[in-house]
């Protein structure tokens, strides 16, 4: 029944009552009423916002908001910029969400432009976007609707933008800025435009778990009783300075020593590696900087690690006290292994510690191992099968009749991703699209055991520093901890939102790093399974991780070329370092920590000067927070080679391999 109807009524029984007043009452009291409904704000407001938030103003008020942005003074123009790429996908996603699927598109191309340079590969994803119910199945788009973008500004720069939005009364800017941009406002001066690399961040709703994980202790030290301090307190570890001289001038960098290690043509003799004697000592005596890693505080290992044989111990010791001071004046050798003929096959590479072997990881699903005291070698087939008969020993002949021989690594079932030696050289592990990673000997050429428990394919695997433990990282979105002698894992970290790319242990095993296509990286407690720190400020996936030799840095590289330090004790970045202009596959800290290199698909290796950096980060750290660049000290280019891998021996000598690619 009608509420028209119920006051008719109650008037016609008032009036049959003869309660006269009372049905005057009533009537003037319904005439009040009808007016009041028809001047009701609420319903006023209602129809000015359904008004305000058709599709034409998304259009109009972005571009009103654009046209203010570019035309601010510039010495604010570059924080204000900030906002227009959430408002941006903001409008497209909330046009999407209310059916406008044809203005959202011509939204989405009218202004992509201005956002490619920084946000393609986020572009692109959002390009598949065409209907409400693809906002909640695709994961990028979801994430983004349910988490606010966090924005650095001046404290002038925001009142700019509080000041334009009220002018120009823009209900449907002002509610996307007010429910999806979360805004760090800081006394001053604007920052820089190359400042803060996490100037824009995306945070869950989990952003005050994030603050808190990374508050807790991190015990970042080197373990307790090892052979760098007991060759120091036996004052064995000598400087450069103390060294004789060598013939080798400062700075001087040999490249020319490249392998050429895969393919169907002989290549040309290349004699043995003298291990890592090519190094040598620096021409003049150079001051040293102070020993980072002898500074670094001692901690005790949260792991049971293997003892160390009597003659593996002599054999780092001699290598230490053999070990090249690095710096910005005396760089190191470089020894390039170049795959040839590998017809796209190669997806990883890894060199043993004094690069005698070299590994590779190919799609057709094999391993195969090179001895680099064998290249070139004419040697008997049968003596070599008669040597290792339950190995498989291919000997490959070229067109030429040319020999080269590799061991043969067969077993698992699809592409493998990811190779790596153990740190003596003994063993190989590699991972596979088959979800499995394989433990190899390098003594007996066999499969020793194979590791189930991801999910999905692995991308990563990595030895610990001590061997026998050893991390994976996988599309499952996990990563996990194993060992050896066990089948199934010890440890796994869950809580990446987006496959697990790359991993990394720290220097005292008691910690792990992973990096995600989810565009942070995360450090993990090996004893407890938990997350202790998360790193924001990437904007595409991380490929590649790296920690200094004392343990208190961490590098990542990400897939648009960009790299980054972090503390590892504050979880902030240290310096952002860019240079590379395509993908960072690989870094690698000098073994005493003072110098970075990175390898690239640009088809260069970059050094960089990391003591001078972190010096000036600790003294002015609390004084501007201004960030400070690591300075380059050069970049090697090589010969249409994308870098796959780098790593430095235990005397300093730099090893890369990378795979000739004549596209590039």
């Amino acid at each position: 029944m009608e509420d028209e109807e119920i006051e008719k009524m109650v008037i016609a029984y008032l009036k049959k009552k003869g309660f006269k007043q009372t049905e005057l009452a009533l009537q003037e009291e319904q005439s009040k009423s009808s007016f009041a409904s028809q001047t009701d704000p609420d319903k006023q407001i209602l129809s000015v916002t359904e008004s305000e938030s058709g599709p034409a103003q998304y259009q109009d008020g972005y571009s009103k908001l654009r046209s203010w942005t570019y035309s601010s003074l510039d010495l604010y123009k570059h924080e204000l910029l900030r906002v227009l790429y959430p408002v941006f996908i903001h409008c497209f996603m909330d046009l999407v969400a209310k059916g406008h699927t044809q203005e959202a598109r011509a939204f989405f191309n009218s202004f992509r432009e201005d956002h490619e340079l920084m946000h393609l590969r986020d572009l692109q994803k959002l390009e598949g976007v065409l209907s409400p119910s693809h906002l909640e199945e695709m994961e990028f788009a979801h994430s983004l609707r349910q988490s606010k973008i966090s924005i650095k500004m001046c404290q002038y720069s925001y009142e700019l933008l509080v000041q334009y939005l009220q002018k120009s009364q823009s209900i449907t800017i002002l509610g996307i800025i007010n429910e999806h941009i979360n805004f760090e406002v800081s006394p001053g001066q604007p920052s820089t435009i190359s400042d803060d690399a996490d100037v824009v961040t995306l945070l869950g709703s989990s952003q005050d778990t994030s603050k808190l994980i990374n508050q807790k202790e991190i015990r970042w030290g080197l373990l307790e009783d090892s052979l760098e301090e007991r060759l120091e307190k036996a004052g064995a570890l000598m400087s450069d300075s103390e060294k004789p001289e060598g013939e080798t001038k400062e700075g001087e960098v040999e490249e020319n020593k490249k392998k050429s290690v895969d393919g169907g043509k002989q290549g040309a003799s290349v004699k043995k590696l003298k291990k890592d004697k090519v190094v040598g000592t620096t021409g003049k005596s150079i001051r040293s900087e102070t020993n980072i890693v002898s500074m670094a505080p001692r901690v005790k290992p949260e792991l049971s690690l293997p003892e160390i044989p009597t003659e593996v111990e002599h054999s780092i010791l001699e290598d230490l006290r053999n070990r090249v001071q690095l710096g910005s004046l005396a760089l190191p050798s470089v020894s390039f292994y170049t795959f040839i003929n590998t017809h796209n096959g190669l997806n990883c590479s890894s060199i043993s510690h004094d690069g005698s072997l070299v590994a590779g990881g190919f799609s057709d699903s094999s391993v195969k191992v090179w001895d680099m005291s064998k290249i070139g070698q004419q040697s008997d087939t049968s003596i070599m099968q008669g040597e290792n008969d339950s190995a498989s020993i291919e000997h490959l002949m070229g067109p030429e009749d040319g020999k080269r021989s590799y061991t043969l690594f067969q077993g698992h079932a699809g592409p493998v991703y990811s190779v790596k030696f153990s740190p003596l050289g003994d063993f190989i592990l590699s991972s596979s699209a088959d979800s499995t990673i394989r433990l190899w000997s390098t003594k007996l050429n066999a499969n020793l055991v194979c590791y189930k428990g991801h999910n999905y394919p692995v991308w990563d695997v990595q030895f610990s520093p001590v061997g026998h433990y050893f991390a994976s990282s996988s599309h499952d979105r996990t990563a996990r901890i194993w060992s050896m002698d066990r089948i199934q894992p010890l440890r796994i970290m869950a809580g990446h939102l987006s496959d697990v790319d790359c991993v990394q242990w720290h220097a005292n095993c008691n910690y792990i790093a992973t990096g995600s296509s989810d565009k942070t990286v995360r450090l993990w407690d090996v004893q407890s399974g938990e997350c202790v720190r998360i790193f924001i400020g990437h904007r595409s996936m991380v490929l590649s991780l790296a920690m200094s030799p004392d343990g208190r840095y961490m590098t990542s590289g990400d897939e648009d070329g960009m790299i980054m330090m972090w503390d590892l004790s504050s979880g902030r970045c240290v310096t952002p370092l860019m240079g590379h202009t395509s993908c960072v596959w690989t870094l690698a800290f000098s073994r005493e920590g003072s110098l970075l290199a990175s390898g690239s698909a640009d088809c260069t290796v970059k050094l960089w000067d990391v003591t001078a950096s972190t010096k000036v980060a600790r003294t002015e750290e609390n004084k501007s927070g201004a960030m400070n660049r690591l300075r380059s000290l050069k970049t090697l280019p090589t010969r249409s080679t994308p870098v796959y891998t780098l790593q430095f021996s235990r005397r300093n000598l730099l090893f890369a391999a990378g795979v000739l690619s004549k596209g590039v």
